[in-house]
């Protein structure tokens, strides 16, 4: 008699039957055709069966891809069908073996694919688009549930596989796996461009939205011992620059706080303008946005929060999007670790207390009931893009600090390794989370007191709106918020003022330290009159910094104040930029 296994999945945003059958190394063969806007080739999954002889289907997740055939063994099957499209998660591709596989059975899945106009994960850019335009360039951008787009996958970071990449393309290469070679050229078909095999092998296991390539007009340049930026031939230079004097020590400063680096090398991709994103944490490569390169090496703290990431998210994994927290919350947590051991715990604190501000605004945006301001969430049915905001990262974070605070970091920082390690290549959810905390601390008397009774786990992953907020060290906000309230009455007074502005009132401030004067500002009721706004901007020179970051806060100040003079630079600004950080508020 076949016994039946109960092991229901936990990732309500895949249609993938992956409590059935998962997959354990991806082999992915692509050439990219520029022309026609496709990935087209095969992809090879090879599937373990965890149940004993239940089923013949195998569910994969697609979204508007074309598949070919699917053959396994070499061996054609007729019987497999896309099942009718199921929006957001699109349309489950059934796959029927002729026979039930038993538990541990391994499969091989040959599946011939082309990505479709309609696929989201890919984005075609033409040479117009391009710093020189003299090529074209394709990116991916796989998270959350944008991998079945590209090919044939069960969709869900519940589900880590290895991964062999072998890409043809007439343009260099990148994608999330340490390079292999670079074979070729090969003349082109038909009087098209030659290509070359562009290989590559990812032998940590990762979950399909960790897939990643790009490809375009790329040349590389070194950033440390075990690092590289990879960028358009004319931005390398400066790309370079901004990143070589930090990107090291983050990883000595992270190592330190956690274990040695896994994966190999840490580079950096400095995407084209039009990537929406501030990072991607792809694995090797993290994907990044041209907005850090700002003549001042004062937006690389984005490098912090993606290196983090090398061990939350891409190493222990959120086992779903509704426990998208442990992924981020513990990335922002990192990250400040990393900066207070660098630049001092004030720094921590500003920090955070600029995400506090990021998570109130989140919340009030979402309204302080709302399902999308938990910490863990429920995605049933819902697209997880929908509830991206800043609550995971920063009441995440917010809820770490509590436990650090609470038991004190003697204690903590020694739980930090230990839970990297446990959940080494594997995926967890909160409840995994709690019970690895209680039963690390289980022996120390102490320590399991004040986690059972100044701990309300439900208050914390459940409960809607803010988190009790923390004691900040606000000396490093507290000279913004001065100097924005002397502008105040600057305004209010004109040349009664006592305050007269300089430039020298910001000589002593990093750039965040000015956009947080300038996101004040921002609030101000009345707005700032437009005299005024000419006034800041001419001897502080907010109109000829190169930092967007300064120059996205300045031209909202203009525009709030309703100043035509900063429509022609704000549309300059739009048109340069794709970033959505900056793009929504103007």
């Amino acid at each position: 008699m076949i016994s039946t296994t109960i092991n229901p999945p936990r990732d309500p945003n895949t249609l993938s039957n992956y409590n059935k059958f998962r997959t354990r190394h991806t082999t992915a063969n692509f050439e990219i055709d520029f022309e026609h806007k496709c990935l087209k080739g095969n992809v090879v999954l090879n599937l373990t069966s965890i149940s004993n002889a239940e089923t013949k289907d195998i569910l994969l997740d697609t979204s508007y891809v074309d598949v070919k055939h699917v053959s396994i063994k070499g061996d054609i099957l007729s019987k497999w069908e896309l099942l009718p499209n199921f929006e957001p998660y699109g349309s489950a591709l059934k796959i029927s073996v002729e026979k039930e596989p038993e538990k541990g059975q391994e499969l091989e899945l040959d599946i011939q694919v082309e990505t479709l106009e309609k696929g989201i994960a890919l984005q075609w850019l033409s040479p117009a688009q391009t710093s020189n335009r003299k090529h074209p360039y394709m990116f991916s951008q796989c998270q959350s549930i944008r991998a079945r787009s590209v090919f044939p996958c069960q969709d869900t970071p519940d589900v880590k596989s290895t991964f062999d990449f072998n890409i043809r393309s007439p343009l260099p290469v990148i994608a999330s796996g340490l390079p292999t070679g670079v074979h070729g050229p090969q003349l082109g078909k038909d009087g098209g461009p030659s290509t070359s095999l562009y290989t590559f092998k990812q032998e940590i296991p990762i979950p399909a939205y960790l897939f990643a390539l790009a490809s375009g007009d790329i040349a590389a340049a070194p950033i440390g011992p075990r690092s590289v930026v990879a960028t358009g031939p004319d931005e390398l230079k400066a790309s370079k620059w901004e990143l070589e004097a930090d990107t090291e020590r983050y990883i000595q400063t992270a190592e330190k706080l956690i274990y040695p680096y896994p994966w190999g090398t840490y580079n950096v991709l400095i995407l084209p303008p039009s990537f929406p994103y501030g990072g991607m944490e792809n694995p090797v490569y993290t994907f990044a946005t041209p907005t850090i390169v700002s003549g001042d090496r004062q937006n690389v703290d984005v490098i912090a929060h993606e290196l983090s990431h090398s061990w939350s998210g891409n190493l222990v994994s959120n086992a779903s999007w509704e426990h998208f927290w442990l992924n981020e919350g513990w990335t922002v947590y990192l990250e400040r670790r990393i900066q207070a051991a660098i630049h001092g715990e004030p720094h921590r604190d500003f920090s955070a207390i600029i995400g506090w501000k990021a998570l109130a605004d989140a919340v009030g945006h979402f309204g302080k009931e709302h399902e999308f301001t938990k910490l863990v969430i429920d995605m049933k049915g819902k697209d997880p893009d929908d509830a991206f905001s800043s609550v995971p990262y920063e009441k995440g974070s917010t809820f770490l600090l509590h436990l650090e605070k609470l038991l004190g970091k003697e204690k903590w920082d020694p739980f930090i390794p230990h839970y990297f390690t446990k959940y080494k290549g594997k995926s967890l959810d909160s409840d995994e989370f709690k019970a690895t905390v209680l039963e690390y601390f289980g022996k120390d008397q102490e320590a399991s007191k004040l986690l059972s009774g100044k701990v309300d786990w439900d208050r914390w992953f459940y409960a809607p709106g803010l988190p009790p907020k923390p004691d900040f060290d606000t000396s490093m906000v507290d000279v913004c918020y001065d100097l924005a309230d002397k502008w105040k009455l600057y305004d209010s007074d004109g040349k009664a003022s006592t305050f007269q502005p300089k430039k020298e009132d910001i000589g002593s401030l990093m750039a965040n330290q000015i956009v947080v004067f300038l996101e004040r500002v921002q609030d101000f009721e009345p707005p700032l009159s437009k005299e005024a706004v000419h006034a800041m901007g001419e001897i502080y020179g907010f109109s000829s910094v190169k930092n967007v970051e300064i120059v996205a806060r300045f031209l909202t100040v203009g525009l709030i104040a309703k100043d035509p003079e900063v429509l022609a630079p704000t549309c300059e600004l739009l048109g340069q930029t794709g970033r959505l950080k900056f793009m929504r508020p103007l």
